[in-house]
């Protein structure tokens, strides 16, 4: 049914990385002394304290997308709870590998100003994608304690 906890976490999974449309993964100041911002949809720097895209990513932000909308479509699949784990295994490594392609765009954008990702300049968004596995976790979680209670209950009868 749908009013399951686990519903709760993939809703969860599914808002927190859609929010890495709207929070940077990687925030830093170039040697002009410019702020910088890589997120999913591209590289934005602030000049006259106005935010210019200076390129995009079309790529990653359709990833991005189709990575943040499953475990939202993964909520309906609540009467094959099999298949609902199976598909939630595959989001866990979709999000791997977002993170992934994540680091390698910001080593790429970070190459031409010689600084590398460090702790010094990570974004927000690199804190959601640990969190969205953590939620993705608790999911599989609460779907195997359904199927157990069902295969005892199924027992009684």
């Amino acid at each position: 049914m749908i009013q399951r906890v686990q519903t709760i976490w993939l809703l969860a999974a599914s808002v927190i990385l859609f929010s890495l449309f709207i929070f940077p993964f990687v925030s830093f100041i170039d040697l002009v002394g410019l702020g910088r911002q890589i997120s999913v949809t591209g590289v934005y720097s602030s000049v006259n304290n106005e935010i210019v895209k200076e390129s995009g990513s079309i790529g990653l932000a359709i990833f991005t997308g189709v990575v943040a909308l499953i475990p939202f479509v993964l909520i309906f699949l609540f009467k094959n709870r099999k298949q609902q784990i199976r598909f939630i295994y595959l989001e866990l490594l979709l999000v791997i590998g977002l993170g992934v392609w994540m680091l390698s765009t910001a080593n790429d954008s970070l190459g031409s100003i010689s600084q590398k990702v460090d702790t010094n300049n990570i974004g927000v968004g690199f804190f959601l994608l640990p969190l969205a596995l953590i939620l993705l976790g608790l999911a599989v979680r609460d779907i195997r304690k359904d199927e157990k209670l069902i295969r005892s209950a199924d027992r009684l009868r």
